[in-house]
């Protein structure tokens, strides 16, 4: 398995992918001209043409014989040119000495201050290979690349995790909120979102502070929650650093996670070592290894152990980075 920047090529296979994410994937939508105009503007970010408002770095698992089966990517600044919207939890107090009432009452302010982040975004892994190190990889492939790049990205990162939805992908939070004031199906917001509509956000949503009192106990009860097959990927994140700082997603409340980027494990911890080939041995742990190169990015996960400076590999793992003996690399351990 490698992970590898996303290219033309793999157009039919993201959309495939695209069709199997189910509702709350809003960054990779099943739609064929938006994602051919992502996949060309990744392309264009990994050869250094946009700026960091623009940056799309998207990332595609592709196993040895070249079948796609993942997709993961980092956006460089989230906000910077259109609006990004989160719902800030907070609480609001209601108290009279004279009736002996005290009320503390959570509320959700509609806010934009994630906005100028580097956001982690559309980690998607085929059902079918949800298995050994392929969902590790997938995800922590972009902290060494983040790690190897740092100046294009910005001191925090964030993640948008799905929310709660069932399996005709109805969300019970909005289906008690947002369909109110947008009078459309969840699927339908989420689709426009995701090919990058989102002014009626701003033009529908009320400005005052909702309190979630009024909505209903199933719609209460899902605020910060994840969607079920989303939790390895928040138990991952969490390991990493990342923490939940009371914002949600305004459509269908997932929680965003946050972390500062110096603090993340896997950055922190990565090292450049040199390559050597040979047989890792019974001591090798499992570690993610970069090529350390850009627009050529290899990434991959295998048994490896580190010598004196030195990174050993097997054969295989070095021909997946397209590196020989001596060549630079960064790598982490997979394990916190």
């Amino acid at each position: 398995m490698i992970i590898r920047p996303v290219t033309r090529a793999d157009l039919p296979a993201l959309i495939e992918l695209a069709r199997t994410t189910g509702a709350g994937l809003t960054t990779l939508p099943a739609s064929e001209e938006r994602l051919a105009h992502r996949v060309e503007w990744a392309e264009k970010t990994f050869r250094g043409d946009v700026e960091r408002a623009d940056a799309d770095y998207l990332f595609v698992l592709e196993q040895d014989d070249g079948t796609v089966i993942g997709i993961s990517g980092i956006a460089g600044a989230v906000g910077l040119r259109e609006p990004w919207y989160n719902y800030r939890v907070g609480l609001t107090v209601s108290a009279s000495r004279e009736l002996n009432i005290h009320q503390q009452i959570p509320t959700l302010f509609m806010a934009n201050d994630l906005t100028g982040n580097s956001e982690l975004c559309s980690l998607f892994l085929h059902a079918g290979h949800r298995n050994g190190l392929n969902g590790r990889l997938l995800s922590k492939a972009r902290f060494l690349f983040i790690a190897e790049f740092r100046s294009l990205f910005s001191d925090k990162l964030i993640a948008e995790m799905r929310g709660v939805s069932d399996s005709r992908g109805l969300s019970p939070f909005w289906e008690n909120l947002g369909r109110n004031f947008f009078k459309m199906e969840f699927s339908q917001a989420d689709y426009l979102t995701g090919v990058g509509n989102k002014s009626f956000i701003a033009e529908l949503m009320p400005k005052f502070p909702l309190y979630t009192c009024f909505l209903s106990e199933q719609a209460r009860a899902v605020i910060g929650r994840v969607h079920p097959d989303t939790e390895p990927a928040l138990r991952m994140l969490n390991a990493e650093g990342f923490a939940y700082q009371g914002y949600v997603d305004i459509f269908d409340a997932g929680p965003a996670i946050e972390c500062e980027t110096d603090k993340v494990r896997a950055i922190r911890d990565s090292q450049i070592l040199v390559l050597s080939i040979g047989t890792p041995g019974e001591d090798a742990q499992p570690y993610v290894i970069h090529n350390r190169k850009r627009e050529g990015c290899r990434i991959t996960a295998a048994p490896a152990r580190v010598a004196s400076g030195t990174l050993v590999v097997d054969p295989v793992t070095a021909r997946r980075l397209q590196l020989s003996a001596g060549a630079q690399v960064r790598a982490v351990s997979v394990a916190p």
